[in-house]
């Protein structure tokens, strides 16, 4: 499970790290004060960027289980996960009966 957490944490620095650089290099696409040859290289640079680097590429995972089924985006727990943490009352203000 360890192994699958530190790759995720790898996966996510590298999608922001990519998304910051694609950011630069379509702002120096976009710039129309830049000679052409500047632009054509950035383009083909932004063009060259990996697409499993992008943001669809993720998934969110539950901590415990490290299942990619997330019920709910506000917490970082999985169904079965959250529904024990719910009936063992580690969650407070919420019963099952409520939601």
């Amino acid at each position: 499970m360890k192994k699958l957490l530190e790759k995720d944490k790898n996966l996510r620095f590298n999608i922001k790290q990519f998304e910051n650089q694609s950011f630069i290099l379509k702002s120096i696409f976009k710039n129309t004060n830049f000679f052409v040859l500047v632009r054509w290289k950035a383009f083909v640079k932004l063009h060259l960027i990996s697409s499993k680097f992008s943001k669809v590429a993720l998934s969110a995972r539950c901590i415990t289980t490290i299942n990619r089924k997330n019920f709910n985006k506000l917490t970082p727990f999985s169904r079965h996960v959250f529904l024990k943490l719910i009936r063992a009352g580690r969650i407070s203000g919420i019963k099952k009966a409520s939601w």
